[in-house]
């Protein structure tokens, strides 16, 4: 179903904006997502909304009844990275929190799910105007600690469907590098599996002048990391995928000291269970030969957190989607997309549920850049998600977030 007309845009457009630029200047980190909760719970009691705070830990979930009909989720993501942000914005954010480690850390919303709070809060205040035009019900979670990949495990455990109705269907979408005002999309496996392991490597300090007396855990890290790039060269299949990060290496105290561990934290992204298991042994092997290989006094710990599995988009469902969104948007604003190697947990909602769940991607860039970018060859040197430069133009990014999840629950409700 489309949208009747755009007479919503003269009476929430302007909130939207204060909200997401509010939101933008108050970062919180996972799972502290306290000031975001209640600025959305605020959001839907206002609309409306059956409010329920606290699922999950920092969670909220928003039910708009309306006679018979399908249960429709709607999901954003709330938290924020430890990231200091550099967009230099009037709105750009200065928060410090303290990190899971205990040290201050910089905060910003540098993956874009503060845009996703208020496109959702503005989908939901804009069902809530177009009642009569629809049946069933409207289920609206805000979702904690995305970016650890644990919010959404967080709140089915708490109970979500149960305390909750059932969806019928699950939709989701993300901002992201594209030009401000388009829709990606893709058909099945969308996003990678992603699986994190945090290693301990083991040595035998001493004085940096007589490395003989030693087992040097910092030469051993740095083995470890140079001979895991060779997995995916060497041992995924060339028409498979995966990525193999360490993003944390961390190792001694002064630089004429040789430490006694050292740590580091390795990401893996996969499609499928079988290059998902290739990978995760390939990386104890290597871990476990480098040590040896150094002469570690003892073996070392490898503790892996299965964080989430590929994010599928059911192929029947996001077709129906997508023709929904094509004749709202038009066919020119939509944009097929290749899989993402990054990971998401929204995928855990219709896996717990057993319903399909639809994901799509929407652009938060200044389209005229981004495009300028593509046709010059350095569309990888835009800021993406994740980085202290990444910040969405305000609009057309929201009224297209707002239109988008809106036009997509409207084709999934009753008539």
């Amino acid at each position: 179903m489309a949208l009747p007309d755009d007479a919503w845009q003269t009476e929430l457009l302007a909130g939207l904006e204060s909200l997401y630029e509010d939101l933008h200047r108050h970062p919180e980190l996972s799972g502290q997502e306290h000031r975001t909760a209640a600025k959305a719970a605020q959001a839907l009691a206002a609309a409306g909304y059956e409010v329920t705070e606290g699922v999950g830990g920092t969670g909220v979930v928003g039910l708009l009844r309306n006679g018979e009909g399908p249960v429709v989720m709607l999901r954003a993501d709330m938290d924020a990275l430890p990231v200091r942000e550099e967009t230099g914005l009037p709105y750009a954010s200065e928060v410090y929190a303290t990190g899971p480690d205990g040290d201050s850390v910089p905060v910003a919303h540098a993956c874009g799910h503060d845009m996703h709070v208020a496109c959702l809060a503005g989908a939901a205040a804009l069902l809530a105007r177009l009642r009569p035009h629809w049946s069933g019900t409207v289920l609206a979670v805000f979702q904690p600690a995305e970016e650890l990949v644990a919010g959404a495990r967080a709140m089915i455990e708490d109970g979500l469907f149960e305390r909750f109705p059932r969806p019928d269907i699950v939709l989701g979408q993300h901002v992201g590098p594209l030009p401000a005002g388009m829709i990606g999309h893709r058909e099945g496996p969308v996003m990678a599996a992603a699986d994190f392991a945090d290693v301990e490597l083991f040595g035998r300090g001493g004085h940096g002048s007589r490395p003989e007396a030693t087992v040097d855990p910092v030469l051993l890290a740095a083995h470890v990391v140079v001979r895991l790039q060779g997995i995916v060269a060497r041992e995924v299949p060339a028409a498979e995928t995966a990525v193999v990060t360490v993003g944390r290496l961390q190792a001694g105290t002064k630089e004429n000291i040789i430490p006694d561990t050292a740590r580091l934290g390795i990401s893996v992204r996969s499609y499928t269970p079988q290059v998902r298991r290739l990978v995760i042994d390939a990386v104890e092997r290597i871990v476990n030969g480098e040590a040896a290989a150094s002469g570690s006094p003892k073996p070392p710990v490898i503790a892996w957190k299965s964080a989430a599995p590929v994010l599928v988009s059911d192929v029947e469902a996001t077709r129906a989607v997508l023709a929904d969104l094509g004749g709202h948007f038009g066919q020119e604003r939509m944009l097929p997309l290749p899989p993402i190697a990054a990971s998401e947990d929204v995928g855990l909602f219709g896996e717990a549920a057993g319903v399909p769940t639809v994901f799509w991607f929407w652009g938060g860039p200044d389209a005229a850049s981004v495009l300028a970018a593509f046709q010059e060859g350095r569309h990888d040197q835009l800021p993406s998600n994740h980085s202290p430069e990444f910040a969405p133009v305000v609009q057309p990014t929201l009224t297209t977030g707002v239109e988008a999840l809106t036009v997509a629950a409207l084709g999934r409700l009753g008539g």
